[in-house]
């Protein structure tokens, strides 16, 4: 039985030989191996909307850029082709006078409104990259670029800072433009749809790790994750909640939410400049032009919808993977 075993050893050793070479062999002449990566990244996110608009668009960007994390799961299907799916977690803010202090006879600045919403983002996206890979995951090229898009869910929940108490109130249940309440809107909710696309690059530090950048823009269809869109409430339907009625209009209040700075050196240049005021109360001039008066507008338009932009630097881990045995004839 001794030779015997030694000849089935010596031919078992020469089949995974031959069939070895025949799997690299595939590899040289082109066959694609598919791969899977892992990543975590960090970065920026920017908010665009009420607070923040596209007619100014470096301010918009960075002037109250915040923080974003984000990990994701990516397979490679082909060379060029892969599916991506991740988790991103992200917070954006406004601050009408953060962004309109420079120009305080902009319409947005005596409004007076800030807010701050954290985004919990989970996408799935496709990505078609520019730069092929090849055969294999380590003989990938050492500097990549590709482009992506997707549909994402997210959930958000809009926030203010309550001055005097120093919390954070939830927007959304408060009913700001008088949603929930006879005769106004149903609460928009707080999960809405978003289609991410974007491009990145990647470059390649080793056979099992890359190092990339990534800019993705967020298109959603809500115009709420600011709590800001249509027109003022009836001030009358917050008589049960007065809490509701201070983060419904903050257009009287001297200091700003977020900073507590004094504004009516900012807001005297609005009413002079649009009411003519001289050197008259500004505060009182605007109650006496019912600024903010049930019926006006309290967004800057409904038919613009709410988006994000986030900007992530990420590292990729290759996951290990074996050479699949080709099929025996």
């Amino acid at each position: 039985m001794r030779p015997i075993s030694k000849k089935l050893l010596f031919f078992l050793v020469l089949g995974l030989l031959v069939v070895t070479y025949n799997a690299k062999a595939q590899v040289r002449r082109g066959t694609f191996i598919p791969y899977s990566t892992v990543g975590f990244g960090v970065g920026t996110s920017n908010y665009y909307g009420d607070m923040a608009s596209y007619t100014t668009p470096l301010r918009s960007t960075f002037g109250m850029m915040r923080w974003s994390v984000t990990g994701n799961y990516t397979r490679h299907f082909t060379p060029r082709l892969a599916a991506r799916a991740s988790f991103t977690y992200a917070r954006i803010v406004g601050d009408d006078y953060k962004m309109n202090k420079k120009d305080p006879t902009n319409l947005r600045f005596p409004r007076n409104l800030s807010f701050r919403n954290d985004l919990k983002e989970f996408a799935v996206e496709g990505i078609y990259k520019l730069t092929p890979d090849n055969r294999s995951y380590d003989r990938r090229p050492q500097f990549s670029a590709y482009l992506f898009g997707g549909v994402a869910v997210v959930a958000h929940n809009p926030k203010a800072l309550d001055a005097p108490n120093g919390n954070w109130v939830k927007l959304q249940s408060l009913g700001t433009e008088g949603q929930g309440r006879p005769g106004y809107a149903k609460p928009y909710s707080l999960i809405q749809f978003a289609i991410p696309v974007g491009i990145g690059v990647r470059y390649k530090i080793n056979d099992r790790f890359d190092v990339g950048a990534e800019l993705g823009f967020r298109k959603t269809f809500t115009d709420y994750l600011d709590d800001v869109a249509g027109n003022y409430a009836d001030p009358a339907v917050f008589a049960d909640n007065p809490l509701a009625l201070q983060m419904a209009n903050r257009s009287g209040e001297v200091l700003t939410a977020r900073k507590g700075i004094d504004r009516t050196a900012g807001l005297k240049k609005y009413t002079q400049a649009i009411y003519n005021s001289g050197e008259a109360d500004p505060f009182q001039v605007l109650k006496d032009n019912n600024y903010g008066s049930a019926g006006s507008p309290r967004g800057n338009s409904p038919t613009l919808k709410d988006n994000y932009l986030i900007g992530t630097i990420h590292i990729n881990y290759v996951l290990p993977t074996q050479i699949k045995c080709p099929p025996l004839k």
